[in-house]
């Protein structure tokens, strides 16, 4: 008995048939593992550079114009979202998960900041934006990038060139929720924003302490302007 067994222990010790199987089954949910975290991770920094390009393209389409109306801001709005397809802007239950807010935001003399208009679209239905600078409801505090802020004695803008000027903010975010990772990473919020100056003005540079020379502003007028920056006409 004894014999047979150890006889036995011996042929199996020695014995490959089906390793190659027996090899696969160990590492093929390794494998799909990584596969499925490959693609999810592929979407989700697919989606990050277009939610980046959402906030640069709203931000770059106001800063063209002396003036926008309701209408006219919807237009921006709804078109800069188009930049996430193919991926939605609703989840499955309709709600929505991405957002895209504009603001203008100037300067004082002194640097101070002062939030003049925002104007928001997620994808669903327009609304205002941020109502401050502060964090409010879904927003963060806004603070002006170091290489943009005039304040005297800041090494990135040691003429001050930046104070008493306007400057417009794009902000995109949504909400990324991997198909098969949602148990593992749960719903990742992707966001960013972009700073820019305005390109026209319809004030002369004696008039800019208010509101400032740059200004983009946001009204229900639809009267044409005249962009003194790129000498052209603007329908504002």
């Amino acid at each position: 008995m004894i014999r047979r067994l150890s006889s036995r222990v011996r042929k199996f010790s020695t014995n490959a048939d089906a390793v190659a199987a027996t090899e696969f089954a160990m590492l093929a949910p390794f494998m799909l593992l990584l596969y499925i975290g490959g693609v999810e991770l592929g979407n989700g920094v697919a989606i990050n550079v277009k939610v980046s390009a959402t906030a640069h393209s709203i931000a770059d389409m106001v800063s063209q114009n002396t003036a926008l109306s309701p209408s006219q801001m919807q237009n921006i709005l709804t078109g800069a979202t188009a930049i996430i397809a193919p991926y939605p802007v609703n989840n499955g239950q309709g709600s929505p998960i991405m957002s895209v807010t504009v603001s203008e935001i100037s300067s004082d003399a002194n640097g101070t900041l002062t939030l003049r208009w925002s104007q928001s679209f997620n994808g669903t239905s327009f609304g205002p934006g941020r109502t401050s600078l502060a964090a409010n409801g879904s927003y963060g505090p806004v603070t002006l990038p170091a290489s943009l802020n005039g304040t005297a004695g800041n090494s990135n803008n040691p003429n001050n060139q930046n104070d008493n000027v306007s400057f417009i903010l794009g902000e995109a975010s949504y909400a990324y929720t991997p198909n098969l990772g949602y148990t593992i990473s749960g719903t990742v919020n992707l966001g960013d924003s972009y700073w820019i100056f305005p390109r026209c003005s319809t004030n002369s540079p004696t008039n800019s302490s208010v509101p400032p020379y740059y200004d983009v502003k946001y009204t229900t007028s639809t009267t044409t302007c005249t962009c003194i920056q790129h000498l052209q006409q603007k329908s504002c």
